[in-house]
């Protein structure tokens, strides 16, 4: 893989794993923790969204789903 995609795949398990860890999130949360731009925060959600690992129940909020996962380090 590309460093790029690597980096990528290493943000967004960080992302679910934050998120999993302090329960229900907002966009700006993200942005602060992270440290990139919403854009970026919203394509990577948007990604563990389309494999039911985060919901959003309201505008700018996330959660993640009750769908099992299995983390490597």
């Amino acid at each position: 893989m590309k460093p790029t995609t690597d980096r990528m795949l290493i943000r967004i398990k960080d992302m679910y794993k934050y998120i999993l860890d302090n329960g229900t999130v907002t966009t700006q949360d993200l942005v602060d923790e992270f440290g990139i731009t919403p854009r970026t925060i919203q394509r990577d959600l948007n990604v563990l969204a389309f494999n039911d690992l985060v919901t959003s129940p309201t505008r700018g909020k996330w959660t993640t789903t009750q769908r099992k996962v299995k983390m490597t380090s």
